[in-house]
């Protein structure tokens, strides 16, 4: 990689982690390309040159952050052998990933319906889909052996992660009074039911 290359990763990089520092510190409110550019002493040319816009670094951010969190959901899928324990381990994971990253997981949850992400929605869906094909490709043969019953694929993100993303968006706002550490016992076993099959 040319040294050029490598100013233009520590850039993005920098511009990434910055972001992220603002919305946890100032809300979506505060979430400005000024402040962006500020904290980050990158300028606002350098920001449009890598991301095309503050649409295009919020996108990139959101990307970059789901990332982070269905790495950690894969390697814990990818640790277990039956199904029952990989829909425990999942749970876990991202429960787990909401306690010790909530900067991200916020990002993750409170951006759903921005529109910043509107703005780029394919290239978010393109992106979303590799992310969940691990979670798609450890329950594929696990569907055709009969351990799972058969789900459209488009509704395994509902059944398995719809009820533990909620629960963690409600955890990481002030409005509601959630316990991970319940919800990490409880919830396995609820979401186990609505997928074993009769």
């Amino acid at each position: 990689m040319s040294p050029k290359q490598q100013r233009g990763e520590a850039t993005v990089d920098r511009l990434l982690t910055t972001a992220l520092q603002v919305y946890a510190s100032s809300g979506q409110q505060g979430f400005t390309v000024n402040a962006v550019t500020a904290a980050s002493g990158v300028s606002l040319g350098s920001l449009y040159h890598h991301f095309g816009s503050f649409d295009g670094l919020a996108a990139a951010l959101y990307t970059r952050c789901m990332g982070q969190l269905f790495d950690e959901l894969t390697a814990a899928l990818t640790r277990t052998r039956t199904a029952r324990t990989g829909v425990r381990a999942l749970v876990g994971a991202y429960l787990r990933f909401t306690e010790e990253h909530p900067d991200a997981a916020l990002f993750i949850h409170a951006s759903a319906y921005s529109g910043y992400l509107a703005a780029h929605a394919d290239q978010i869906r393109a992106a979303k889909a590799v992310m969940l094909g691990g979670v798609v490709e450890w329950m594929r043969p696990r569907i055709e052996a009969g351990e799972i019953a058969p789900t459209p694929e488009p509704l395994i993100e509902a059944l398995v992660i719809g009820p533990v993303a909620e629960t963690a968006r409600r955890w990481l706002s002030s409005t509601y009074d959630v316990d991970l550490a319940q919800a990490a016992r409880i919830l396995p076993d609820r979401i186990w039911r609505s997928l074993r099959p009769e």
